[in-house]
């Protein structure tokens, strides 16, 4: 039998410190960095949609529930009204927001899904990637919220002027007290407008409901990635076997990112609508609550208005949760592989200088 060389048995004696720390450690930092630059980069791509979606959301209260604009209506609007900048309202809050969910999202799945996979092995498979991805924007709400609030008003405010109008029309009648709320110049001024006019419970407007369209979403996004990747491989297998050809990661996260994010924006178009009513009606308590909101809009507008949106909440969603893996997944790769040869060296650097000691010590 060989008898093992100083330097694998330096290599082998290092080598269970190492595993074990890997294995306790469920908090993966990187994958925080990663998810916040990859969920502000979304955002800033794909804010224009998103504008336009909000618009069309907020017209039954903005104009009432007939003569509704369609999307192609919407967007000769916005730019007959505010021009290019009226699309680009409320990008900082937005991104602000996205970076926190992004972090959240991306770091506490991974985390949560090694904690499942090794504490309650008989959760894993997709009810972990459901309930870590649940978690991880559960977490990512308490800085999105009041950056969603601020930002969906910014959004249907565009310019002075004609926010000026809308206020006049909406005001009129009103009771003191219960005015429309001023036209806000940027995130800061929205920020300290909403909590000196409502306090906290104005920049958590529409908390819950956030919450009962973002968790669900979440949960299904990723179970519809991971289960898109499950279908890939399969297909590899059955149909390339044998096969040396790799698929790019950051191809594979682009493709499949965008078809799980538009999947899931679909599903929870309606309570994305719910959402938006409850968070930009303002002082002018329209709807009491989330049910109320559910019951008024499904009475006034049917199936129509419950969906109002989806379609460029899909543009949306498409390409920023495909941008949004894609850049995950670069960033793994990249990265993630760079920080694993240092540690692989430091590891072979610290064994060589074990090596080096002993035998000193043998010398001497």
């Amino acid at each position: 039998m060989a008898v093992p060389s100083s330097e694998s048995t330096g290599t082998k004696a290092s080598a269970p410190h190492l595993v074990k720390a890997n294995h306790n450690q469920f908090f993966v930092w990187r994958e925080f960095l990663w998810g916040g630059i990859a969920g502000a980069f979304g955002e800033g791509m794909m804010h224009p949609i998103d504008t336009v979606k909000t618009r069309l959301q907020s017209q039954a209260i903005l104009g009432g529930y007939q003569n509704q604009k369609s999307i192609l209506q919407m967007v000769r609007t916005v730019w007959a009204t505010d021009g290019l900048r009226g699309f680009y309202r409320g990008i900082a809050p937005g991104v602000t927001g996205s970076l926190a969910t992004g972090a959240t999202y991306f770091g506490v799945i991974e985390s949560t899904k090694k904690w499942i996979e090794e504490k309650h092995p008989g959760l894993g498979g997709h009810w972990a990637h459901f309930i870590a991805g649940a978690i991880g924007d559960t977490l990512g709400s308490v800085v999105y919220v009041p950056c969603e609030v601020m930002k969906q008003r910014m959004q249907i405010q565009g310019t002075r002027k004609y926010w000026s109008s809308v206020v006049m029309k909406q005001n009129a009648g009103m009771k003191p007290g219960m005015e429309m709320y001023g036209y806000y110049s940027g995130m800061f001024q929205a920020g300290s407008s909403i909590w000196k006019e409502q306090g906290l419970k104005g920049l958590y407007a529409g908390y819950w409901s956030t919450l009962a369209r973002d968790v669900p979403f979440a949960g299904l996004m990723v179970t519809f990635y991971e289960a898109l990747k499950d279908l890939t491989e399969y297909g590899k297998k059955k149909w390339m076997p044998g096969s040396s050809n790799q698929v790019n990661s950051s191809l594979e996260g682009l493709l499949l990112g965008g078809l799980a994010g538009g999947f899931s924006a679909y599903l929870t178009t309606p309570l994305d609508v719910v959402k938006t009513r409850l968070q930009i009606q303002g002082p002018t308590l329209r709807y009491s609550g989330w049910l109320d909101a559910v019951h008024g809009i499904w009475k006034t507008e049917g199936i129509a208005g419950m969906f109002r949106g989806s379609i460029p909440r899909i543009m949306w969603y498409i390409p920023a949760s495909a941008l949004t893996f894609m850049a995950v997944e670069f960033l793994r790769d990249h990265f993630n592989e760079e920080l694993s040869n240092d540690k692989v060296q430091e590891l072979a650097s610290l064994s060589i200088d074990k090596k080096r000691s002993s035998l000193q010590e043998v010398s001497s």
